[in-house]
């Protein structure tokens, strides 16, 4: 509809986890949670939260404006805040210290921009712990070893598939991109605006 169209052009809150929504980490280790957004008209007073598999809010930050760093509200111990919003991305990412198996789920990076009537938005990523990994020749990708057993196959297949299909979506929405409302990774987008699930159609048939 035209209308939802221009709506998500004036209004575009946008939260990316990147290429990819997947991450793997070892065991013990320290993991980077990525996430970044973008707002057309730009924020203030914004708020930024964690959430670990929905419910468990692990980091909460605030924004006042471009002009200044995030500050904090309340976070697990075990995260950290490695990002900047001065700079010329507004990165809000985290990093998950001595990561453990249960720490494995879902992790929503959750934004709220006031200047945009309150418009929210989200992006997920799905964290994977494992015991141990090695490298292939084939450098797309890695063998989980110990943890996921069976499903190894699976996971790769699943992986390869996802990746072509991105990069198909990804060519198809090239010159295009007007500040809409289309987050790469796995965007839940609940509570947004009533444009922002407009633009996710299925690629054209060549």
């Amino acid at each position: 509809l035209p209308g939802l169209h221009i709506l998500a052009i004036v209004f575009a809150l946008e939260v990316s986890v990147g290429k990819t929504n997947t991450v793997m980490a070892l065991n013990n280790s320290d993991v980077l949670l990525p996430c970044t957004f973008t707002t057309c008209i730009g924020f203030q007073d914004l708020v930024f939260t964690w959430y670990f598999n929905s419910t468990e809010l692990i980091y909460h930050g605030k924004i006042k404006s471009k002009a200044s760093e995030p500050f904090l509200v309340g976070r697990n111990p075990r995260v950290e805040f490695v990002g900047s919003t001065t700079g010329k991305d507004n990165n809000i990412s985290i990093v998950l210290k001595n990561v453990e198996f249960s720490d494995a789920g879902k992790y929503t990076c959750h934004v709220k921009n006031p200047k945009e009537k309150n418009a929210q938005h989200n992006a997920t990523i799905f964290l994977t712990v494992v015991q141990k990994m090695v490298k292939t020749d084939n450098t797309l990708t890695l063998i989980i070893v110990g943890v996921v057993g069976g499903l190894i196959g699976l996971l790769i297949l699943f992986m390869l598939i996802k990746r072509v299909v991105l990069f198909i979506i990804k060519k198809t929405q090239d010159g295009k991109k007007e500040c809409l409302v289309s987050s790469s990774g796995n965007d839940n987008t609940e509570n947004g605006l009533a444009g922002s699930k407009a633009e996710q159609k299925a690629p054209p048939k060549a």
